[in-house]
């Protein structure tokens, strides 16, 4: 057993010897009950025209309009709402909140992560044009007024 002191820093992704066990398994099989319940008080903007769309990736040009407040992202064939033909894309990866006054990005554990303004995230605001990156694919989020 190898056992390092490191100074801790909260603003910096850790490296953790050995795995906790979402790293472990293939995507969101561990997912928490309590990550993947959807949290009060969301709901779609009114007047508000919202959309994730693919920048860049294979997947590229692929647009997801928002029907529910709580969309989750994911590998194509894992059964998420939004899924991406994107091998380095957990099952269940992350997940786009609607609250009537602001959008968020969540990560759910997943494998090889979350990255907005290119850190690691766990969670991030986004507002329209906003990009984050899951896997290889880059995407954007679309915030218009709805026609009338």
């Amino acid at each position: 057993m190898t056992v390092i002191n490191t100074e801790r820093r909260p603003e910096r992704t850790k490296s953790v010897t050995p795995l906790p066990s979402f790293a472990l398994v293939e995507g969101a099989a561990n997912v928490s009950a309590e990550r993947l319940k959807e949290p009060e008080g969301l709901a779609l903007q009114p007047g508000k025209l919202m959309a994730l769309e693919v920048i860049s990736g294979v997947a590229k040009g692929r647009r997801y309009e928002f029907t529910k407040p709580r969309v989750i992202l994911g590998r194509m064939g894992g059964g998420a709402d939004f899924e991406i033909d994107d091998s380095e894309v957990s099952r269940w990866h992350c997940a786009i909140e609607v609250k009537p006054d602001s959008v968020w990005l969540r990560d759910l554990e997943s494998t090889n992560g979350t990255y907005f303004d290119e850190d690691r995230t766990r969670a991030a605001f986004l507002m329209d044009g906003a990009q984050f990156r899951i896997g290889n694919t880059i995407l954007e989020m679309k915030i218009s007024p709805r026609p009338k």
